[in-house]
This record gives C-alpha cells, sequence and structure tokens, in this order.
C-alpha cells in the first residue's frame, strides 16, 4: 500500500483530508504530521520524518499562515519561517523520490494590480497586496522551487492554490486567525457578553470561500487523475461574497443579527481578489460546492461545540 503523508496534518485542511479519507482507505496508508511530531523549518527533522515514513506521496500543508493583521505585522516570521519549511519538504521529496507533491499556495499571493478574475497564468505578473507580500513572496518561491525540480528532474511536483478556506479544526484566533473563523469567535464572545459584534473594516471588501472539505476533496482528486501545475481551487465567481455579508450569516447562526457594528478605523485589506475556476473545472467537470451558508453554520456549530480547545 502507498504512504501518503500529509504535512499540516492537524490542521485545517489536514483534519479535512482525514475525514474524507475513508474513501481511499484501500489504496493509501495516510500519515498526518504536525509539528508536535517534527519541526518541519529545522532540515535534520524534516529528513528524519522522510527516512521514517518514507512517503510515495506527499501533500504539503504545513505552513506559518494568519490573517490580514499577523501578515502585516510579522513579516520577517512570514517570510523566513516558510521559505525555510518549504524548502526543506520540497528538498526532502527529490531526495527520498517522491513519487508526486501537492504544495498548498494561497491566492491572495497572486499581483494585486490586475484584472479580474485572477486566473493561474497571473501569480508573477507583478507584486502582490503589500499587506501580505512577505508571506506572498515566500509562496511564489515554493512554485519556483517546485517548478525547477520538474524541469530538471522530471519530479511530478505540483502546486495548487486555493482560495479562502474556512471550516472545522481552523485558527478562531481573534488576531492571528483568517477573518471568517476570527468573526465566529468574536461573535461568540459578543453574544456571551451581551455585546455589540464589531466587525474590522467597512465590510465591503469581496472574497470566495471554500469549505475546506471541499478543498479536501478536490486535492485529492488532483492526486489521482491531474499533474497539471498551480490550479486555482476555488468556488465559482458567482459565489463572491462581501465580509459583511459574511459577517451577517455568523451573526444569523448565533440568532445574533441586532447587534453587527463596522468599525472604519481598520483597515480593509485589498478590496477584492476574484479568481476564476474555468481551468479547474475544465479539468474535473462539475463539482458541487458546499453552499456558504450552510458551511457557516456547520463551522460554528464545531467551534462552540469544541470552542475551549479550538484556541
Amino acid at each position: 500500500m502507498k504512504v501518503l503523508l500529509v504535512t499540516g496534518g492537524t490542521g485545517l485542511v489536514g483534519n479535512s483530508v482525514k475525514a474524507i479519507s475513508k474513501e481511499y482507505i484501500d489504496k493509501y496508508k495516510f500519515i498526518y504530521i504536525s509539528s508536535k511530531d517534527f519541526d518541519l523549518s529545522l532540515f535534520d527533522e524534516t529528513k528524519a520524518m522522510f527516512e521514517r515514513y518514507k512517503p510515495h506521496y506527499v501533500i504539503h500543508l504545513a505552513a506559518c499562515v494568519g490573517g490580514l493583521y499577523k501578515n502585516m505585522n510579522n513579516k520577517v516570521e512570514m517570510l523566513e519561517k516558510n521559505l525555510i519549511i518549504n524548502y526543506n519538504v520540497v528538498k526532502c521529496c527529490h531526495d527520498y523520490k517522491v513519487e508526486k507533491l501537492i504544495s498548498c499556495l494561497s491566492t491572495c499571493i497572486f499581483p494585486d494590480n490586475v484584472t479580474y478574475p485572477i486566473d493561474e497564468t497571473f501569480l508573477h505578473n507583478g507584486p502582490p497586496h503589500y499587506s501580505n507580500y512577505a508571506y506572498a513572496y515566500s509562496k511564489r518561491m515554493l512554485e519556483i522551487h517546485s517548478n525547477v525540480y520538474r524541469e530538471n528532474y522530471g519530479d511530478n511536483f505540483i502546486c495548487v492554490s486555493p482560495t479562502n478556506v474556512y471550516g472545522p479544526y481552523d485558527n478562531f484566533d481573534l488576531e492571528d486567525g483568517h477573518v471568517l473563523p476570527a468573526l465566529i469567535h468574536k461573535c461568540f464572545l459578543a453574544k456571551e457578553n451581551n455585546e455589540d459584534f464589531v466587525i474590522r473594516g467597512t465590510g465591503s471588501p469581496l472574497r470566495q470561500f471554500i469549505y475546506s472539505e471541499d478543498l479536501a476533496k478536490l486535492i485529492m482528486i488532483i492526486m489521482e487523475n491531474h499533474n497539471d501545475n498551480n490550479l486555482i481551487l476555488s468556488v465559482p465567481e458567482s459565489h463572491e461574497i462581501s465580509i459583511r455579508d459574511i459577517g451577517r450569516l455568523i451573526a444569523k447562526s448565533y440568532g445574533y443579527e441586532n447587534r453587527i457594528v463596522f468599525d472604519s478605523s481598520y483597515s480593509d485589506g485589498q478590496y477584492k481578489k476574484t479568481v476564476s475556476v474555468e481551468k479547474l473545472l475544465s479539468k474535473i467537470g462539475d463539482f458541487k460546492f458546499t453552499n456558504i451558508e450552510n458551511g457557516i453554520q456547520k463551522t460554528v456549530e464545531w467551534f462552540v461545540k469544541n470552542q475551549s480547545s479550538s484556541l
């Protein structure tokens, strides 16, 4: 049986891969790695991981990630830690003759000043938004690193670029979490304390959000069937939604819709990052995406049930 190793295996997407893995249990032995198992910022520990498990396939999800304000306030950490982790994993995948490596980028690393919708060809066509350029360039280097191994050695190393991912097992930290999970936590506290549900910024930015289990299913489809580099993994453009409406859906799931306040003294970040999934759908055909309202409801229910251990 082939060994499929998942770095970042206890995070948002890693847990979603685990949730759907029963569909593949006869084909792969899944190994889920967290930072408690191996420190991938250390080459010797990364090498020890590969030596122990000798994976045939790797899904590389491990990263130093965070929301808008973490990206803005921790640029050195976001750049250096991700560069080191990605170098170590890609290098070991080559050295240990991994048959296929899928690494996750993000649509937030694409250029800021572009026409919309963004497609896969845009990645290196200009600088990313100033708010997350350190993280963005570290991820762009991961794509370049994978490409040169493909070109020089024929390694089947590919990258995928998910849009904003959400779901159970997310990072719900108020400061370091991405916008949707942070708002789920913030609304929970506002209701608990009978306070206004304050959303930073005007609420006007537009985003495409993909439910984590949908993303896991797409990654496994690509693992088994496709070798194109840098596919964008997202819901269609028609599913784009404002942060204002995301806040309202979250508040609705708590029954707390009448206490929403927008604090426009905070930065909105990039207004929109609309991406095209034309290439993805041309490869995989029709795909049933989770409705955003249902996805938020599931995520809120998970958070409320697990909130003491999810922060």
